[in-house]
């Protein structure tokens, strides 16, 4: 199977599995991005340790990420209270401690490492529920919306899909380079092509969820989640360039690995949070 295909049939099992699992159920958005926070503290820890000379706990990581995600989504959900968050610390301290035992030639740089997953990757996964859960007053509960963190990613897979077709099609004409020192084939063209795309993106959400947000509102995440997304995309970028590899793994054929895969993300959730908190639309 060429590339081209193999890219194509894996992108459709990934778009399946991801709107799936967040439209069925609660529990189903849960367990999907507990393991895809999971698997993506794994492989960061795996890159640092390989090619960056650090030698993290990758298991007591990935259970501090996990921990982080159910448990502010437990909370959000109003299933879990303060408490719940011990595990969690707990994981925080043993990263600490542990380094005392283990004799590795640069704790510090360990120590580095592991915090950075946690920040970079395991909290904007652990937005998502802030994002998934309102408090409706009438009904004295927790209504799980599936709709808001489900729009990132469609935000974020037609900024992609806008960015590329304008790209190829008119940086000839318009050859000027979004960031040429991180990721040379980034047009700006295409990023204005991207964000476009976006905003008819988000117009059309506003025709269909008018009952949720205004097509002004919906428009304005829009372009949050594309101008932070493109970031996301040359952070991840500049993470790769510095360890001097190509792809971050190869879980998803075509793809690359699970940073790859969730680069954009791991900055827009954390602004969508903030465009939501900001014009007070998590009531």
């Amino acid at each position: 199977m060429n590339n081209m295909a193999r890219r194509a049939l894996t992108g459709f099992f990934f778009v399946a599995l991801l709107v799936g699992c967040t439209v069925l159920s609660m529990p189903t958005f849960f367990l999907l991005f507990a393991v895809v926070a999971g698997a993506t503290v794994w492989e960061f820890s795996t890159n640092v340790n390989r090619y960056a000379g650090a030698s993290v706990n990758r298991f007591i990581n990935v259970v501090a990420g996990v921990c982080l995600v159910t448990t502010v989504g437990g909370y959000c959900a109003g299933l879990t209270g303060p408490r719940d968050f011990i595990p969690y610390l707990a994981t925080l301290v043993y990263l600490l401690v542990s380094e005392l035992y283990r004799r590795r030639p640069d704790p510090l740089k360990n120590w580095a490492y592991a915090f950075a997953s946690q920040l970079y990757v395991a909290l904007p996964f652990a937005l998502l529920p802030v994002l998934a859960f309102r408090y409706d007053a009438m009904q004295n509960m927790v209504r799980y919306e599936w709709i808001y963190p489900l729009s990132v990613f469609i935000f974020l897979w037609v900024n992609d899909t806008g960015a590329y077709l304008f790209g190829c099609t008119l940086s000839r004409y318009f050859p000027a380079r979004l960031f040429a020192r991180v990721s040379p084939g980034k047009s700006w063209v295409g990023s204005i092509g991207g964000a476009l795309s976006c905003l008819a993106a988000g117009a059309l959400l506003g025709c269909f969820w008018s009952d949720k947000m205004t097509m002004g509102q919906w428009m304005g995440l829009s372009l949050t989640v594309c101008v932070f997304g493109t970031w996301g995309d040359l952070v991840e970028s500049l993470f790769k360039r510095q360890l001097g590899i190509k792809d971050s793994g190869n879980i998803l054929p075509g793809h690359g690995g699970m940073l790859d895969r969730f680069d954009s993300a791991l900055l827009a959730i954390p602004a969508a949070v903030f465009y939501f908190y900001y014009f007070e639309l998590l009531s």
